[in-house]
């Protein structure tokens, strides 16, 4: 079983149009195409499973960089997730420092004191 990476499509791709695009290579077993969870459009992205790996490879050399209604597709294997579902190149959240205040906005210089036990 291969998984695809099959990027740059027009928004209008469905899942059966992504599955007649690859069928003439072999068996497709699975499209997944990728939507916004608030609006259900489509992210322009979707992965593509086939059984067969010389298929997959087959399929990826032919679409990859093949123009597909005025868009050239971005299909290669696709790279495993990574662990704990960390998103690669981008930061993990962090912690906001609001200083913890009323939110007043600031003022001078105070010294602080020891507090009083």
């Amino acid at each position: 079983m291969k998984n695809i990476f099959v990027g740059n499509l027009d928004f209008a791709a469905t899942e059966g149009s992504i599955r007649e695009l690859f069928e003439p290579y072999g068996s497709v077993e699975r499209v997944n195409l990728i939507t916004d969870r608030d609006t259900g459009r489509s992210r322009g992205f979707a992965f593509v499973e086939m059984a067969d790996a010389g298929e997959a490879d087959r399929a990826i050399t032919a679409l990859n960089g093949a123009d597909v209604n005025g868009r050239a597709l971005n299909v290669n294997e696709a790279r495993p997730k990574a662990e704990g579902g960390a998103r690669p190149f981008r930061g993990g959240g962090g912690q906001r420092h609001s200083g913890g205040g009323s939110g007043s906005g600031g003022g001078g210089y105070r010294q602080r004191r020891e507090p009083r036990w």
